[in-house]
């Protein structure tokens, strides 16, 4: 082999890697994605008024008698 062959082939192995690494870097996705935080902020129930509750009374306004026929049943596991 020649001088001139090693190099030629030299330039064509890197223009390859190039323009793989283009493609790569164009049109893939990223090999590790960014993880977002699913991050809730639990306020405390003192700051939070519900429609429920009034703020003279100091317990929630809830019916004496409940229809279970209303009721959906549990979810089973």
């Amino acid at each position: 082999m020649q001088l001139g062959e090693i190099i030629a082939n030299t330039f064509a192995v890197l223009l390859l890697i190039c323009f793989l690494a283009i493609v790569f870097f164009l049109f893939g996705k990223p090999l590790w994605p960014d993880h977002y935080a699913r991050m809730s902020i639990i306020l405390p129930v003192d700051a939070m008024t519900t429609a429920s509750v009034r703020r003279a009374a100091a317990h929630p306004h809830l019916p004496d008698t409940f229809d279970m026929a209303q009721a959906r049943p549990r979810p089973s596991p």
